[in-house]
């Protein structure tokens, strides 16, 4: 099978899936479910919510829960045993998302089961799936870019709350003299919303500049953004609507592209002044470092 077709990451999905499953009552970190796909651990997550659909944290609580209806449905289990072992720590935030889930809290389940009117899954039967193309196409390229050096100001929050970066570092005496015309407006994105909490999302607001610059002001330091190839498409409207085009780039494209993702953040290059055009109107280059063609 040819490393980079479609059906290899399905199988390197499916054979994450099928590790979930053997490992449910364990504690899974993203880092070791990337090295069972062999996947970067950069992009995986990705990967695999573009391809499934479910964010691997959403997919794993699925299946506890749905283990845990099980439970109710076969077994006199204790509620509190159950909860444990689908991974809440008590009986009210077991119930709490037990509800959101299949609409009743977990006693009222298992009653109302046996009345013999509520729908589960079947005993032991775990729903593989991986999502076919079919989303909206949109135009890549594969580009070569040069090293870049930046100035930048790193971000550790929310992404809506950039833009105090932003204005540090727009606004910087040392950095306007260093950057021309020509300067790029780059944010680098170390982490992906879906799973790591909103707090600790890193994200470096970045502007180019020459080799000498030389960071004077607290807060404004200096780096590389890597050069060699990239996957480029351009992503038009809204920045809140780029989780979209980044499920779809991971989703659809990549697997079917005959190419990897290299380890590395994603690069968001910023075409248009958010200044001087609409939101609607904005548009933003993402671009995923890929690793060299085998």
């Amino acid at each position: 099978m040819r490393m980079g077709t479609r059906e290899y990451y399905e199988e390197r999905i499916l054979r994450v899936q099928i590790y979930i499953q053997d490992h449910l009552d364990e504690d899974l970190s993203l880092e070791e479910l990337a090295e069972v796909a062999c996947f970067s651990p950069f992009h995986f997550h990705r990967i695999f919510r573009g391809m499934v659909g479910e964010s691997v944290k959403e997919y794993v609580r699925r299946l506890r829960l749905e283990r845990a209806a099980l439970q109710l449905r076969n077994s006199e289990r204790a509620i509190q045993d159950i909860a444990f072992d689908a991974g809440y720590e008590n009986h009210a935030s077991f119930t709490r998302i037990f509800r959101e889930f299949f609409g009743v809290p977990p006693q009222r389940f298992r009653e109302t089961f046996r009345n013999g009117s509520v729908a589960t899954p079947e005993k032991n039967k775990y729903v593989i799936t991986i999502q076919r193309p079919g989303g909206n196409k949109m135009i890549v390229s594969i580009k070569k870019f040069k090293e870049m050096t930046v100035a930048f100001v790193r971000h550790v929050g929310p992404y809506k709350d950039v833009c105090s970066a932003w204005e540090k570092l727009c606004f910087e005496s040392q950095v306007i003299e260093k950057s021309g015309a020509g300067s790029l407006a780059i944010g680098i994105c170390y982490d992906d919303p879906e799973v790591t909490d909103v707090d600790k999302i890193r994200y470096d607001a970045c502007v180019t500049v020459d080799d000498s610059f030389v960071p004077g002001s607290k807060g404004i330091r200096k780096q590389k953004i890597e050069g060699g190839e990239y996957a480029v498409m351009v992503h038009k409207g809204r920045f809140d609507q780029l989780i979209d085009s980044y499920r779809w780039f991971y989703g659809e494209w990549l697997p079917g592209s005959g190419r990897e993702a290299k380890s590395g953040p994603s690069i968001e290059v910023y075409l248009k002044d958010p200044d001087r055009v609409p939101p609607e109107e904005m548009e933003t280059e993402i671009r995923i470092p890929l690793k060299p063609k085998e």
